[in-house]
């Protein structure tokens, strides 16, 4: 059986060097968010660069989980670089759109930051929550050669996509910036078209019929829709 799907070799392996990398990289990405945001610019909005640093901070965090505790298949180089030059054109560019730098003025915080700030923190704990679950489940015996089908994914298939989605939707909210938004729209597009289908091919083949009938009465993403 072929383990790459949509680009993405779903082997088991530790990769740790290629993870270690990943990490440093993306922890040199948030190094230069603290930098702008604290290292005495004159933005026009310093007070949005900041918050926007602290949810870069935020999103380095939950990587480093991802990377170390939870991703258990292969990390390519190539992988790793192209996402590390994705993170930089997320995370420095919403923090320079908060700051003002297009428009040039700051944009007074009020109930649509409130949205952003939660969209943020509910996206981080379907993504990171969902895959906590899943990881302490595939520890108990019984779970070998099955499929996880419980907690947060009984919800969603890809309740874990959904929450970057939702995350990103908030990090764009407190970007303040119309601009902003292209990279949840993108996301959203690459999830359903490009990285779902691979994925439920390889989880079909891997997992046969009980797959099947969880993915026969399971939303694909959005819980109730689609």
């Amino acid at each position: 059986m072929t383990t790459k799907y949509g680009g993405v070799d779903r082997a088991h392996d530790r990769s740790f060097a290629p993870k270690l990398l990943f990490a440093l990289l993306h922890g040199t990405i948030v190094s230069v968010c603290l930098w702008l945001a604290f290292g005495g610019f004159t933005w026009a909005d310093p007070t949005r660069a900041k918050v926007l640093a602290g949810a870069a901070v935020l999103y380095f965090l939950r990587h480093l989980v991802t990377l170390f505790v939870l991703l258990q298949r292969k990390v390519e180089l190539s992988e790793g670089l192209g996402l590390t030059a994705f993170i930089a054109l997320f995370e420095i560019g919403f923090l320079l759109l908060g700051a003002g730098l297009l428009s040039g003025e700051a944009t007074p915080f009020g109930l649509w930051d409130v949205l952003g700030v939660a969209l943020l923190l509910i996206g981080s704990y379907l993504n990171t929550g969902s895959e906590l679950q899943r990881w302490a489940w595939k520890k108990l015996p019984g779970s070998k050669g099955r499929p996880y089908t419980g907690g947060l994914f009984a919800w969603s298939m890809h309740i874990n996509y959904l929450g970057d989605s939702i995350l990103f939707t908030g990090w764009a909210l407190l970007a303040a910036s119309l601009w902003a938004f292209a990279i949840p729209a993108l996301m959203i597009f690459l999830f359903i078209y490009y990285h779902i289908p691979p994925l439920d091919e390889y989880l079909a083949e891997r997992y046969g019929e009980e797959f099947k009938a969880y993915a026969a009465k399971t939303a694909k993403f959005v819980p109730f829709i689609y």
